[in-house]
């Protein structure tokens, strides 16, 4: 969209790391002005920070506390109009999970305190990934959007899991076999794929080695609790396709064509 960007990434080099270098060279050709260093250099890291005066942060899950560093860097930069920290997922405030799951969130909710503590503009926009950066770019440039959570609810991407299923079964001709259990009995089962569960499966995840525990949380969370739609939005909700009605964004039923048709490479989560 035009805007001066700045990256701030680990140090790196074509020799220790052939894939991240040859990423930062694609930023670079596209004239994107490229700071190596660690978040422990808190000197290197506000200069960087002066440079700009929008921080988005893209840390993975096991860093998501490091955050407290971009905050005090930010504190001490003081040009900052807005902060979008690395959330991109559940609404935190307003679900819960199972104890591994949960655990992310709790980190998610500290950044959010700490950043609101510090009196740092925000914005925290929970997106699919593609989505995300046309979001995000637009929403650190809208005043509507200054210290408030974007929620991603666009009409066509509600559909349950019957929905999701009958669409996949449409596009592949092919017709699944449907077994339906109880949520407890699916806790169960799942927890005695993974390791020896309790008598009475109460603590599902909790015996899972990790990183197990926690994918198989998320997949509790989102798919038989159903989470992220649980609850209503209000009047002061902020939903990102009434927000940007001119956007398009990628619905279900294109993204299943896409991975069916045209298989995007798998991607890993860092837990």
């Amino acid at each position: 969209m035009g805007h001066p960007t700045y990256a701030y990434v680990r140090p790196t080099s074509y020799a220790s790391n052939y894939s991240m270098f040859q990423s930062l060279c694609e930023f670079k050709c596209m004239g994107v002005k490229v700071f190596q260093g660690h978040l422990d250099e808190h000197d290197k890291l506000v200069h960087a920070i002066q440079q700009v005066d929008v921080v988005i942060s893209a840390l993975a899950i096991p860093q998501h506390l490091d955050q407290l560093k971009i905050i005090e860097a930010i504190k001490v930069a003081g040009n900052i109009k807005r902060f979008v920290p690395s959330e991109f997922g559940n609404e935190v405030d307003r679900v819960f999970g199972l104890p591994p799951f949960q655990s992310i969130f709790d980190n998610k909710k500290k950044i959010r305190r700490a950043t609101e503590a510090a009196g740092i503009p925000y914005t925290s926009v929970l997106n699919f990934e593609e989505d995300v950066a046309a979001d995000t770019i637009k929403a650190v440039n809208d005043s509507r959007t200054l210290n408030r959570v974007i929620i991603y609810r666009p009409p066509e991407n509600i559909v349950s899991q019957l929905q999701m299923i009958s669409l996949l079964e449409m596009k592949t001709g092919r017709k699944l076999h449907k077994v339906h259990i109880p949520e407890e009995e699916a806790l169960c089962h799942t927890q005695k794929m993974f390791a020896s569960p309790s008598p009475s499966c109460t603590t599902f995840g909790a015996a899972l080695p990790h990183p197990e525990n926690v994918r198989i949380s998320i997949l509790h969370n989102i798919f038989i609790k159903g989470d992220q739609m649980r609850f209503e939005l209000g009047e002061k909700d902020l939903e990102a396709s009434s927000l940007y009605p001119d956007y398009k964004y990628i619905s279900f039923n294109k993204l299943l064509s896409r991975c069916i048709l045209d298989k995007p490479n798998v991607k890993l989560a860092a837990f």
